[in-house]
């Protein structure tokens, strides 16, 4: 796969070798010549100096025949403009772009672009991981609106139904495990200590989550 990464700052230095550790042919551009010092000894993609808004720079970079672009400059209205350009100009199959202001990604939205934005999954994992007890996320989507979580049922919540723990407007569960053996659940499966839920949720869902466990758990004890 033929890549182009739009800016060598940190971000772009570990997408571009790792790409390029995984095979793939990387180009990547930045208006800098010294930011290519931050890539590997190892690194033998190609570095493009010059700015990635100049049509002889992405035509330099094989814009034309590129998979996929990624622009990851910590400028959004420069990362929105060349992302545009190379879905809508250059019909590149993959584009995705970096949100490093949150307050900006409205306008990175706007386009209908994929946003990745680092700052704001962070901040979610990191309150995640700050308070909510007893489920952890096995995978996260978008920038961590949806997460699927994996829980495993105390002995307080023995004997009851999944549809008591999860509401079904928040939160889809995906599997039950039981001694090993994994199964769809339904609503009425009835629970038991020790099973494995996995289940994918808002961190409204996860909320309530915390909140229901609390409740049994002080009833019962």
């Amino acid at each position: 796969m033929r890549v182009i990464v739009v800016g060598c700052g940190r971000l772009g230095v570990e997408l571009a070798y790792g790409l390029f550790q995984r095979g793939h042919d990387v180009i990547v551009i930045d208006a800098v010549a010294a930011a290519f010092n931050n890539l590997p000894a190892d690194f033998q993609g190609r570095t493009i100096e010059g700015e990635a808004l100049s049509q002889e720079v992405l035509h330099r970079a094989g814009i034309e025949t590129a998979d996929a672009l990624a622009a990851v400059t910590n400028q959004d209205a420069l990362n929105a403009v060349v992302a545009h350009v190379a879905c809508t100009e250059y019909k590149v199959p993959q584009v995705v772009v970096r949100n490093y202001d949150p307050r900006t990604r409205p306008m990175l939205e706007s386009f209908g672009l994929q946003i990745v934005s680092s700052t704001s999954w962070g901040a979610q994992r990191i309150e995640e991981i700050l308070y909510h007890e007893g489920a952890h996320s096995v995978y996260s989507a978008g920038n961590g609106e949806v997460e699927i979580y994996e829980f495993v049922i105390p002995p307080a919540w023995d004997g009851h139904k999944l549809s008591e723990l999860l509401r079904m407007d928040q939160s889809i569960p995906t599997s039950v495990t039981r001694a090993g053996r994994a199964i769809l659940p339904t609503q009425d499966i009835i629970l038991k200590a020790g099973d494995v839920v996995h289940f994918s949720a808002t961190i409204q869902g996860i909320d309530a989550l915390r909140s229901r466990l609390s409740t049994i758990t002080e009833k019962e004890a």
